[in-house]
């Protein structure tokens, strides 16, 4: 693995990116290290030095993907402003992120969506975005509940709530995006 830490950033990216192509293409089960190896331009052997599997790659697919997106909710959460106007951002940021962002990835995530009942790690990830995303948007509701900009409702569940809309209005894009 190169020394330099540019490089090595430069990469994992490459590979990541070959990777993401691999898992949309043949689906993760299907697809081989060979295959990643191949589209990355890179020998197996230099594919192995970053990542040690496909379970691997699929985690830091996932943290990638989340990482970027949860940085700026996080930023979101802690404007001062009142939390209709942060709320009414962070569901603007997120289906922004969407539209500029997971548009190329939407094949690999709904991959990783059908690997949740089969995988372990990315159980663990997609529980981590959960929590990672409960965090973020709880204390904007509990802030409006206590400013008196929202009713009086279960912040949790709310959150749950405007998430589980969003997921499913995503899923009905991807199916049908004349309708949505």
């Amino acid at each position: 693995m190169p020394s330099n830490p540019d490089i090595r950033e430069e990469r994992s990216a490459q590979i990541l990116e070959a990777a993401r192509e691999v898992f949309a293409r043949k689906g993760f089960y299907k697809a081989r290290m060979d295959d990643i190896a191949a589209r990355a331009n890179l020998s197996k052997g230099t594919l192995y030095l970053y990542f040690k599997n496909k379970d691997a790659l699929i985690t830091a697919l996932l943290d990638r993907l989340f990482q970027s997106e949860f940085r700026d909710l996080r930023a979101i959460q802690k404007e001062d402003a009142p939390a209709t106007e942060r709320l009414r951002r962070f569901l603007d940021k997120l289906t922004a992120d969407v539209q500029n962002n997971w548009l190329g990835m939407l094949p690999v995530v709904y991959e990783f969506l059908a690997l949740i009942f089969r995988n372990r790690l990315v159980q663990k990830a997609f529980r981590q975005y959960l929590r990672e995303y409960l965090s973020l948007a709880v204390p904007i509701i509990e802030d409006g509940i206590a400013r008196g900009e929202f009713r009086p409702v279960d912040p949790r569940d709310t959150a749950l709530a405007l998430g589980a809309l969003f997921e499913g209005t995503l899923l009905l894009w991807v199916y049908d995006p004349e309708t949505v």
